[in-house]
């Protein structure tokens, strides 16, 4: 009795969950996407700089991961890199879509009163800024970016998911770190004039 009680307690593995939502298993899916759903959120996000749109990813993929469960192979990575890889392919499909319309400008933030406000407003948009920054750098370099400095993910683990060798991955996290240097010192010198 003890013994059954610690193995339905223990966190079931990947595998075994998505075998179990193949069998029907609702609550198995479920579980998978409390799992899995921050980090393709946060990748979706980082790559769009729009949180409804990177809401929309994440639902996108979970969706493709109801219907293609199958796709999911254990024997060539785990399932985080393999939605991670789903995320991606969601991401440049939006992206293409996105090129054919113009953007809309941003609205313009609020003013604050006190100096502890204005301290949190300015942090806020320099992270907006960085932000924005990121999502404004080519593909393949905001991916490098994210994958590697935002997720932490490894050279490796990062190559694995962008479908190219590590050498490539730390030669475009390398391009990306400087075209980013760039774009605030050429902000902080616009702001000094």
């Amino acid at each position: 009795m003890i013994e059954r009680h610690m193995a339905e307690s223990e966190p079931r593995s990947d595998r075994d969950l998505v075998d179990r939502f193949r069998h029907g298993d609702r609550e198995a899916f479920a579980a998978l996407y409390r799992r899995h759903f921050p980090a393709v959120y946060r990748f979706a996000f980082y790559m769009t700089n729009d949180s409804p749109r990177a809401g929309e990813i994440t639902q996108d993929v979970f969706i493709w991961l109801a219907g293609h469960p199958a796709q999911f192979d254990p024997a060539r990575g785990d399932l985080g890199a393999f939605l991670g890889g789903v995320a991606r392919k969601f991401v440049h499909r939006q992206q293409r879509h996105d090129q054919r319309w113009l953007p809309l400008e941003e609205a313009a933030g609020r003013q604050g009163d006190s100096a502890d406000f204005a301290g949190g407003l300015e942090r806020q948009q320099e992270a907006a800024g960085l932000r924005k920054a990121i999502a404004a750098l080519p593909a393949r370099y905001r991916e490098a970016v994210v994958l590697c400095d935002l997720e932490g993910q490894s050279y490796e683990a990062a190559a694995a998911a962008m479908g190219c060798a590590v050498g490539t991955v730390r030669s475009r996290l390398f391009r990306a770190r400087e075209l980013l240097v760039r774009k605030f010192q050429g902000n902080r010198e616009r702001q000094k004039c």
